[in-house]
């Protein structure tokens, strides 16, 4: 529509100045004026403010025709079609530019370049009206008196006008020499509510006549031309001008720049009513100008508690961090499985701002394969390159049953945000992974995080509760994208250019963000501004901890590598390692968050193949290095961002810099990749001497010079010859404080790594074991109440148990390689912990041949109340299920605080919920396939009754006697 509207337009100009040009004056001037009245009532829009969609005038709507001259018997005939519902779809206002100035001042060279600047490089709607050309058609009859320079000036005005209703950028160059003949032009477009910009191009009369470009000055000093404004006919300069452009002192570059500064400034080129602040220093987010994220949720942490618990994993968590910060826009949430579809297929998803295809929530909608109805297609495709999914196991899916309303929790089991309108659907990995990486290794490491996700999916919109902290001393580095919207604006920036980086940063890194601040400045920008985005999720276990790098980034800013206002924030996205797909999804959240710009260097994103064997292709890079930055340039969705790409650098050991390398001199250059970079890190290697060994890339014995400051250079040092240490942050992964009981402990290290450590004291504080020096029966045993010692509360995910190793057995995190453990399956639904004084004895079998597997007796606790760890507390055994693990029985007794309400109700197993004890049997089967492993085996789905339960206990806690009595526990 909106093509058509400017061809028409653009046509009817060009048939006034070719068809009618040899006519006879009189027809010419009735033709013109009849097309031009035609034209008017056609386009003619209603008066008033810019309006949203469905705030539309009354007037705008009415299709009663409002008297204009009842004299002439002629009536306005307002259109349908709103100036808003025409500006939302052709994504633009349309807006006058009047330059004016004199003969020679460079009016038209700048309107033409300003033309071609706005319709090639920006795609807007921009037709130029040029004095001259039109008194070849529209103004042919005029000649040069003041009351003809009047009507000249006149019916520009009104054609701009009508060009402007229609939604074009007008681009006037009159030399319209008298104020009350531009003030009236100005009138014309504020009764229409039309943006209209004076443009006075002030160039002296002695440049302008020495310029002279078409040799009319000097017809006028040959006396051949009378009346020529600025010698012998006045001309009034502007006296509030929207914009002067001093054309002697700019370059033709600098005045289109600034013209088009100008227009960006009052929103002309978006169709957004309101133009924030911000803009256009910083670019607007994928969903446009208006959009923001989700407000905070009206729930309270309590409140949202009672729904039905979704278990998110570090990934999970991070993805809800990008989603309800803003970081995805306009995802609202999970995707659906229509919004993943268009991802998966095109990288992009749809979206309609202004809700023209009235499908403005098409993406929040439950998928529904049979309605092709909707008229979306129309809308606006925005970059999407990577699912943002939320995997769910069969139990949480028989969980979640028609529940409306999901609380989201962290793996402390803290709750994050809730989630809405729940549409559930199968997880098709091998279809996401195909199109996602566009291969296969079963080694890849986030191919093996997908393989082992649950067997659904789980869509829907989502609300933080709160904002998301992580409690790993890091939290002061990541800023909201509200917040960095605000940190850009109050630097004073004309332009943020944004570079991503999991690693520390080297010469290398600081050349490609030097060298394109110094672009930037070649451009025109005055303050352009580095923002250096480390990512903070999730990473492959080898790649440097999050909290090495961001030290390291720190002193290389400090140091002065990079420019001292460079502003530092975590992005809080998971590492996927998806090459040319991903490096799209970082592009697209530094636009949200309004970078104009994008550094990209080699090989964004990528990663090698691991050595598999299953797989076509064994070993070297899975992307090819140059083909990133390429599928970034050219990638769709980039709307008003622009990308710096960079090749790979070199060392170059005659000046100690990186750069582009010289061929002329190759072998002064050095290539010096992460691989080698570690590897001195590795062996702690010292500064080179002044003149770097002339063999250094075969013995490699020093860091070269400038590569690295000194501090950190000796942080990567420090940390890749301390590379077990458990101290390191890998990435952002929620700390939180233990649930411990009140009572006698000493606790040392910090709750979430593997130094804590939870001591039991008695009265007189004495350290004490709470496997053996509790009692495992407070009264007679035949009441089947025993004392049971809560590991882990209901509701917390971290793996507490009692440590047999360690003098006095204190509670400690359970860990694997070095990295504390969680669950993964989902959330407890019960206390978990141990009974003292029992041991399943290695060395004695069941029935069934099983031996024990060496540990005091776990139990399972289904009341309603969570218990602190460390809690001794007195419980009914109510069953037991016998689970057989790697040839091992591990037994489970199920049982229920006496003090819980439905304790005096619960005597066997029948007389437990149907649904908890089917809970109860899907949990212990599949809680360790979260972890990639295999179904658990029951040797019977029933759960035994307390008589069996009661005789383990018996039998266990003998075998404890023995134990203690010969020295083997």
């Amino acid at each position: 529509m909106g093509y058509t509207n400017r061809g028409k337009a653009n046509a009817v100009i060009r048939r006034m100045q070719i068809t009618y040009l040899n006519r006879p004056k009189s027809v010419a001037i009735g033709m013109l004026a009849l097309v031009t009245f035609l034209f008017y009532t056609a386009t003619t829009q209603p008066q008033g403010k810019f309006q949203a969609k469905g705030s539309t005038p009354v007037a705008a709507k009415s299709q009663t025709a409002i008297k204009i001259d009842g004299e002439k018997n002629i009536y306005e005939d307002p259109n349908s079609l709103t100036k808003t519902e025409r500006y939302q779809s052709l994504g633009m206002k349309g807006a006058t530019l009047w330059f004016t100035g004199l003969s020679g001042s460079g009016k038209s060279t700048i309107g033409k370049k300003l033309e071609e600047v706005l319709v090639r490089d920006y795609r807007k709607h921009t037709y130029r009206l040029d004095g001259d050309n039109l008194r070849f058609g529209l103004n042919s009859d005029l000649k040069f008196s003041p009351e003809d320079r009047k009507e000249n000036v006149r019916r520009v005005g009104e054609v701009a006008a009508l060009f402007a209703e229609a939604g074009n950028v007008v681009v006037a160059s009159l030399i319209s020499p008298y104020r009350v003949d531009r003030d009236e032009v100005r009138r014309i477009h504020r009764e229409k509510g039309l943006p209209f910009f004076e443009v006075f191009v002030d160039v002296p009369v002695s440049i302008t006549e020495a310029r002279d470009p078409k040799g009319l000055y000097k017809k006028v000093r040959a006396g051949e031309i009378k009346g020529f404004t600025g010698i012998d006919a006045p001309y009034e300069a502007p006296l509030h001008p929207e914009l002067t452009l001093k054309s002697a002192e700019m370059d033709l570059e600098e005045e289109v720049r600034t013209v088009i500064i100008e227009l960006q400034k009052h929103g002309v080129l978006t169709a957004t009513d309101d133009t924030p602040s911000w803009y256009p220093a910083l670019i607007p987010p994928d969903g446009g100008m208006d959009w923001a994220p989700p407000a905070y949720s009206t729930y309270s942490s309590a409140a949202a508690a009672k729904f039905p618990q979704v278990l998110l994993n570090d990934i999970d968590l991070q993805w809800v961090q990008c989603i309800g910060e803003g970081w995805a826009a306009p995802l609202k949430g999970f995707m659906r499985e229509g919004v993943l579809l268009q991802t998966l297929h095109y990288n992009s998803m749809l979206t309609d701002q202004f809700d023209l295809t009235g499908n403005a929530n098409f993406n929040e909608m439950t998928t529904n394969f049979d309605d092709y109805s909707t008229k979306l297609q129309m809308g606006d495709r925005v970059d999407m390159s990577v699912p943002i999914v939320l995997p769910i196991t069969a139990a949480t899916k028989a969980l979640i049953g028609s529940q409306k309303t999901l609380t989201l929790v962290a793996p402390t089991g803290k709750p994050v945000a809730v989630l809405s309108n729940p549409e559930i659907y199968e997880n098709r990995k091998e279809e996401m992974i195909a199109r996602l990486f566009g291969g296969h290794d079963p080694d890849h490491p986030y191919i093996k995080v997908m393989m082992n996700s649950g067997p659904y999916l789980i869509g829907g919109e989502i609300e933080l509760l709160e904002r998301i902290k992580y409690n790993d001393g890091l939290d002061d580095f990541r800023l909201t994208p509200k917040e960095l919207r605000q940190k850009f604006i109050d630097s004073g920036t004309d332009a943020v250019y944004a570079f991503q980086t999991r690693n520390p940063t080297h010469a290398g890194h600081a050349f490609l963000m030097q060298d394109a601040g110094r672009q930037l400045k070649a451009m025109g920008y005055k303050k352009p501004l580095l923002w250096l985005t480390p990512l903070g999720g999730w990473t492959k276990s080898d790649d440097m901890p999050l909290d090495v790098r961001i030290r390291q980034h720190e002193v290389i800013i400090e140091e002065g590598m990079l420019p001292r206002d460079t502003v530092m924030a975590i992005w809080p996205s998971p590492m996927i390692y998806a090459g040319p797909t991903e490096v799209q999804w970082h592009c697209k959240s530094r636009r949200n968050v309004g970078a104009r710009f994008f550094i990209t260097g080699r090989d964004p994103a990528g990663i090698k193949r691991s050595k598999n064997k299953n797989q076509l292709t064994v070993g070297g890079d899975f992307y090819d290095g140059n083909h990133g930055r390429y599928v970034l340039q050219t990638s769709p969705g980039l709307g008003e961002m622009k990308i710096l790409s960079f090749s790979k650098v070199y060392y170059d050991r005659t000046d100690n810099k990186m750069k582009q390398p010289d061929k002329s001199r190759k072998s002064d250059f050095l290539s010096i990749s992460g691989s080698t970079m570690r590897a001195l890190a590795k062996k702690g290697a010292p500064p080179c001497p002044d003149h770097i060994p002339d063999n250094w890339e075969e013995t490699k014995p020093c860091i070269p010079n400038g590569f690295m400051v000194k501090r950190g250079w000796d942080m990567m040092c420090e940390y890749y010859q301390d590379m077990a240490n458990t101290k390191w942050i890998g990435y952002s992964r929620m700390m939180s404080q233990p649930l411990v009981a009140p009572g006698n402990f000493v606790t040392k290290g910090t709750f979430g790594k593997p130094s804590w450590t939870l001591y039991f004291q008695d009265d007189q504080g004495e350290n004490i074991s709470p496997w053996h020096d509790i009692e495992l029966y407070p009264d007679d045993p035949a009441t089947k109440i025993v004392n049971m010692m809560v590991e882990i509360p209901m509701g917390r995910m971290e793996k507490l148990e009692v440590n047999k190793e360690i003098k006095y057995n204190p509670i400690k995190q359970d860990t694997k390689k070095g990295q504390p453990r969680y669950y993964k399956y989902g959330v407890p639904f019960f206390n978990y912990g141990m009974l003292p004084k029992t041991w399943e004895n290695p060395k004695k079998s069941d029935d069934e041949g099983h031996m024990g597997d060496g540990d005091p007796l776990d139990v399972m606790e289904i009341g309603s109340t969570q218990i602190s760890t460390g809690t001794v507390v007195q419980v009914k055994v109510l069953g037991v299920y016998s689970l057989i693990d790697q040839g091992e029985v591990d037994y489970k007794i199920i049982v229920i605080n006496t003090k819980d309400p439905l304790a005096a109700q619960l005597r066997t197993p029948e007389d437990i919920d149907a649904a908890v004890r089917s809970r109860l049997v899907d949990w212990l089967k599949m809680y360790k396939t979260a972890e990639g492993k295999e179904v658990n085996i029951l040797t019977t789905d029933v759960m035994e009754g307390p008589v069996k339960a009661m005789n383990v206990i018996k039998e266990t806690h003998g075998y404890w006697k023995e134990g203690r009595e010969t020295g083997l526990i």
